[in-house]
């Protein structure tokens, strides 16, 4: 329907297990004694988050370190599945998050490339037509790399490929995570015109990072998080100094 918003959270939260990895709901239920005391380190990292966001809309995500920011993105990207509320997203996401995440340090950054873009539902056809101008954006130490097995990168080699392949992907979300913070000075050059061209475009973005200038550049609208609440949507001006506040206390 037109008009709805492209993401949409209705009290959203997620339980975590601390030091150790979330278990299934069930299994909890089975080999949990009965009547035990206690949370377990059960933790929320969100909770009670509601919130809309419109196509075209550019969105900055603020808060100390350990709030819920990345957390939220993952939600969103569908990587974790919330224990309360929902989260409806309304299109395909491009996420800019853990850019090597998906890499096989086995296969070749050539073998990677079609494997990582094709996971994300990029043709062949296209990755053959455009590989030439993929690998170039990663850099020439890429360049040159690109038929060594991905082991042998750096990490800053497997996030500039990582980030070359995702920024080709069509989709009308993007969710970045700190990437504008990794490579030199001429590859975040890269990346700031690249996301600039994908704004241009009408993509939607939501943005986590503690970097002001590029939160002022990119994003109109902020969220700012407290201990897993969402305690401003306004401005990113306005979600700024609420973090300001925060911090200062």
């Amino acid at each position: 329907m037109a008009g709805e918003p492209i993401i949409e959270a209705d009290g959203l939260g997620i339980r975590f297990v601390r030091n150790r990895r979330r278990q299934l709901r069930l299994r909890e239920f089975f080999i949990r004694p009965a009547g035990r005391a206690g949370d377990g380190g059960r933790f929320w990292p969100l909770r009670d988050v509601s919130f809309r966001v419109a196509a075209g809309d550019t969105v900055g995500v603020v808060g100390r370190n350990g709030t819920g920011k990345s957390t939220l993105l993952r939600l969103i990207a569908g990587v974790l599945i919330p224990d309360e509320g929902r989260i409806r997203v309304r299109g395909q996401v491009a996420p800019l998050l853990e850019l090597s995440a998906g890499f096989s340090g086995d296969l070749t950054g050539r073998e990677n490339l079609y494997l990582v873009g094709g996971l994300h539902g990029l043709s062949s056809r296209y990755l053959r037509e455009h590989f030439d101008e993929i690998v170039s954006f990663a850099g020439e130490q890429v360049e040159r790399a690109i038929d060594t097995a991905v082991r042998h990168y750096s990490s800053g080699m497997k996030v500039r490929l990582g980030f070359a392949v995702i920024s080709h992907l069509p989709h009308p979300i993007l969710l970045m995570d700190e990437v504008t913070a990794v490579g030199d000075a001429e590859f975040r050059a890269k990346c700031y015109a690249t996301i600039d061209r994908l704004l241009g475009e009408g993509r939607t973005l939501v943005l986590v990072s503690h970097n002001e200038k590029d939160l002022t550049r990119f994003c109109r609208r902020g969220l700012y998080l407290d201990a897993g609440r969402l305690t401003v949507d306004g401005t990113i001006a306005e979600a700024l100094d609420a973090y300001h506040s925060a911090v200062a206390r």
